[in-house]
């Protein structure tokens, strides 16, 4: 039998154990059945795993626990960011975390290789979604919606190598803001940008620089500097890597890896350092290259649109026009950008963070018709918060301050100095949580009143009732301050309104 080949040595005891049992009742004689003996064989299998010494109990690669202090961090994060996103009226949706196979790929260039795929489930060739943007593409051509303006919150899978160091995973969550719908241009995509600079000035982060550029643009230098449109798409990977490589080194992947001329990526080096405002949009309408391309005009003029409304938005001077930003993804159209943080000197006992970008999006027009039988468009221009990058950030500089984080939002505890009252501190504790009071009280019959307050302290929460024999009998009840140690007696009817008095005044 072949499975018997696999067993270990040290199995083989517990296997003969097995097989010594009585046959089951469909077996003659000594004949074991295969079920049986299969039965045995992984029984045996499953205790010899279970023995291995060098075990180690451990979380894949570039994943993470969040801990009640990291997800206390985290929520305050989401909850600026989804506000943000429900002031500017965005929906929320959801799709499934995993898609199938055929909806993913094309989508995404060079990066389809980090895609996760699923084993076979029942004929259906399935993928972990890779980005919450075709997921959505796919949703509006499948529901035949024109027009909406959305947010999602989820997570994502990338087979990347992890930087755990600077906030990359290969699990990470995003959120994303997206219009979709033919509207006028460049309004959609400067309230995109106005809700990016809402959102990092809002979480402190410091100094930041919004690159914008666009995809018209960088094909249209492309074409002018005399590279092959063959090879747009892989150059423009490789122009993407700017910002975590130096121009020396991506020069040498397009002209030794993917077989450019090296006067040609000479001639993209002049254009990919220039960077400015709105004086160098109109500068490269005179470049004696960019202005014979049709596309690269097109997108100049939509620039010099959009700087227009971003002065109106009081954001132009976050915003640099950056010939070195290309956004690799292959669904991109026009508008690209991205965000990234200023280094600033840092303090005594900080260590400089290095993240790369921590929002980036820009417009795709062309996704969406290519989910479409028919190939009808619906315009899109969106945002993606990074909020694994932005959370690595905080959690750094909370380390470095030793901030402490409240891990409940527990408003009252229920105490008792005396035994035998758990039933009045039951009645006690259900009056408050009827009336929405968030309270909490020791899972003990007589639990000593010291390690009750010391309870208090330790975990944060701000008021303590207590209630004895006394309390009882004169139909009061005490609240107590943890945090300056006073003491009131107050009526037992007026409790909860005296509780919620005082949590409304802290």
């Amino acid at each position: 039998m072949p499975l018997l080949g696999l067993l270990p040595r040290r199995a083989w005891a517990a296997l003969l154990s097995q097989l010594l049992r009585p046959p089951c009742a469909s077996c003659t004689g000594a004949v074991r059945c295969q079920s049986q003996v299969a039965e045995a064989v992984l029984t045996s299998q499953l205790k010899a795993h279970q023995e291995k010494p060098n075990f180690i109990i451990k979380i894949p690669k570039g994943t993470r626990d969040l801990s009640p202090q990291h997800m206390v961090v985290r929520e305050k994060i989401l909850d600026l960011v989804i506000s943000c996103f429900k002031r500017h009226g965005a929906k929320g949706m959801d799709t499934p975390a995993f898609e199938l196979k055929e909806t993913l790929t094309e989508k995404y260039g060079e990066d389809s290789g980090l895609m996760y795929d699923l084993k076979d489930q029942g004929g259906e060739l399935l993928s972990l979604r890779y980005d919450l943007t075709v997921p959505f593409a796919r949703y509006l051509a499948m529901s035949k919606v024109k027009k909406m303006k959305r947010y999602h919150v989820g997570k994502v899978w990338r087979r990347e190598s992890p930087s755990i160091v600077q906030g990359r995973y290969r699990e990470f969550c995003q959120c994303d803001f997206d219009i979709a719908g033919q509207f006028d241009p460049m309004i959609p995509d400067a309230e995109c940008l106005k809700i990016m600079c809402e959102i990092l000035s809002g979480l402190q982060l410091g100094d930041f620089l919004i690159k914008v550029n666009d995809r018209r643009i960088v094909d249209g230098m492309f074409a002018a500097c005399g590279v092959p449109e063959s090879k747009f798409r892989a150059i423009c990977s490789s122009i993407d890597k700017l910002d975590k490589m130096a121009w020396k080194d991506v020069r040498h992947e397009m002209v030794a890896k993917k077989g450019l001329a090296p006067e040609v990526a000479d001639r993209i080096g002049d254009y990919v350092q220039c960077h400015g405002g709105v004086s160098l949009v109109e500068q490269m309408f005179q470049d004696p290259r960019l202005s014979q391309n049709k596309q690269a005009l097109e997108g100049l003029e939509d620039l010099k649109l959009l700087f227009e409304y971003l002065n109106l938005f009081g954001i132009a001077e976050k915003i640099s026009f950056d010939l070195s930003l290309a956004r690799g993804l292959d669904y991109y159209t026009g508008v690209i950008y991205e965000a990234v943080l200023l280094q600033t000197p840092t303090q005594a006992g900080e260590e400089p963070l290095n993240v790369g970008s921590v929002a980036a999006g820009g417009r795709y027009d062309g996704l969406v018709g290519m989910f479409d039988p028919k190939g009808h468009k619906v315009p899109c221009v969106g945002l993606s918060i990074g909020v694994e990058r932005i959370f690595y950030i905080v959690e750094q500089r909370m380390k470095t301050k030793g901030e402490k984080v409240r891990t409940t939002e527990t408003q009252v505890f229920v105490a008792t100095p005396q035994k035998n009252f758990l039933q009045e501190r039951l009645k006690l504790i259900t009056e408050l949580w009827d009336a929405g009071i968030k309270a909490e009280m020791l899972y003990k019959n007589n639990p000593k009143l010291l390690t009750q307050l010391h309870y208090c302290e330790s975990t944060g929460i701000p008021l303590v009732v207590i209630i004895g024999e006394q309390e009882l009998k004169e139909g009061i009840i005490k609240i107590r301050s943890v945090a300056s140690r006073e003491e009131v007696a107050i009526k037992r009817e007026n409790l909860v309104a005296e509780i919620q008095k005082r949590l409304s005044e802290s």
